[in-house]
């Protein structure tokens, strides 16, 4: 098709799009579709432009990613530009809250799912995209988008599956003659011995506490099973937080520290800092995101050095190693205010699915969606990650993911107490118990 017949066929698609929303055909009013007393249609050759924010900073692991994969979406919708705006993780959460409450969203949007964006499906300020996915059923499995549906409607996309793993060195671990550990037990022998050594078992961060969190959310997943701790957290089924199983994990995060697992100042070291010294070899383990396999095989590390891992089971009666917090999180959300709704809720597809690939293949994420492509050169720790999720008996969202934001902060905090001995064990699942119930609707 000549370059003129696009133009014009894209001049009628959006002139159509005016009139719809994402999902529900009248989602959108004619208010938000003009700027400086133009309408958006005063000319079919204009370039257009949908602005899109994401936590993929230029150090992001993910960066390459979402560049190529707007670079593909630019290349197939010609009068098309994506305007890519990045920010730090921990300020873009209070970023993007404040825009919502004020209606000042961008026309894409990079968000978390679970509790942490069930506000903005709320405020109406955002667009079901149920119509949309349907071209995409068969590529995105629809488990995938649980943590992005609300009340029965599709808010947003997704493109990958992070999950919390443990990280070892290698090299330590044979040195001090230690197998992987399965098991709380073993891990717990495995510290013992690393510390008799001269070594620091774990490095973690509880400044940025959501380090922490991936060991002691883990634990709680291993010790209490997917369905009980679901129902604990979601305030379902009459299940309390204050639970034995709960409170063995607590314990477990208590008698590690007190066995000198952790790295000296973990109370004062952020993520990076905690981080570099599992990476320069003077750590054994590290408990995070996946993610960190794609900074390993990326920057110059040894990746021979470095080993993956299933967080270890702390009760077999109720968890398996194939058990896991994490699961398709990351979201591509459209605000309503967007001038070009068919176009951006299309986008939020194709974005997501360019993304999952690109990501997948150059080594630093996990696809949620189907690999339909050769992926034969694909780094060996990403691929035996993405074995794990393909086998995986369940996901469960991260607490400070899967909570709403007053329960999550609330349980940043007081994990945080746990650690530094503010609160024993007891005291923690009863605090926990207690928030729960306070906010339970």
């Amino acid at each position: 098709m000549k370059k003129k017949a696009v133009s014009i066929l894209l001049s009628l698609i959006m002139t159509a799009s005016l009139l719809a929303g994402c999902g529900t055909k009248d989602s959108v009013s004619d208010s938000g579709n003009s700027q400086g007393g133009q309408s958006s249609q005063s000319s079919s050759a204009e370039e257009k432009t949908l602005t899109f924010w994401s936590i993929a900073t230029e150090s992001d692991n993910m960066h390459s990613s979402y560049l190529k994969a707007i670079e593909e979406w630019e290349s197939n919708h010609e009068g098309y530009k994506i305007k890519f705006e990045t920010f730090e993780n921990q300020a873009y959460k209070t970023k993007i809250k404040s825009a919502v409450a004020a209606n000042e969203l961008p026309d894409l949007f990079f968000t978390f799912g679970g509790g942490f964006s069930q506000p903005f499906a709320e405020s109406g300020k955002v667009l079901p995209l149920d119509d949309y996915y349907a071209n995409y059923k068969d590529q995105l499995p629809a488990a995938a988008l649980k943590n992005q549906t609300y009340d029965g409607k599709i808010y947003g996309s997704t493109f990958t599956t992070p999950v919390s793993v443990m990280f070892y060195n290698k090299k330590i671990f044979e040195e001090n003659n230690l197998a992987v550990p399965t098991t709380y037990d073993e891990l717990l022998a495995a510290v013992n011995t690393l510390k008799a050594a001269g070594i620091t078992p774990i490095s973690t961060s509880v400044k940025d506490t959501w380090v922490l969190g991936m060991l002691h959310d883990g634990l709680t997943l291993k010790s209490a099973g997917p369905t009980k701790l679901q129902n604990a957290l979601l305030k379902q089924e009459g299940q309390s937080y204050n639970d034995p199983d709960m409170l063995q994990s607590a314990k477990a995060i208590v008698e590690l520290n007190e066995a000198g697992a952790f790295e000296e100042g973990a109370t004062g070291l952020s993520n990076d800092e905690a981080v570099q010294p599992f990476l320069d070899g003077q750590a054994a383990m590290f408990f995070t995101g996946s993610w960190l396999g794609g900074d390993i095989n990326t920057r110059s590390y040894d990746k021979e050095a470095f080993g993956v891992a299933p967080i270890p089971v702390v009760n077999s009666d109720n968890a398996t190693l194939g058990d896991f917090m994490g699961g398709a999180s990351d979201t591509i959300m459209v605000a309503k205010s967007t001038k070009y709704p068919e176009v951006a809720c299309d986008a939020a597809f194709e974005i997501a699915k360019y993304i999952s690939k690109n990501a997948y293949l150059e080594g630093v994420a996990i696809p949620a969606w189907n690999i339909d492509y050769d992926d034969s050169a694909v780094e060996p720790m990403t691929k035996e990650i993405a074995g794990y999720t393909t086998k995986a008996n369940s996901f469960t969202l991260w607490f400070d993911t899967l909570l709403p934001a007053e329960d999550a902060n609330k349980y940043l905090e007081l994990l945080q107490q746990l650690y530094s001995g503010g609160i024993t064990p007891e005291d923690y699942v009863k605090a926990m118990a207690d928030q729960l119930d306070s906010t339970k609707e």
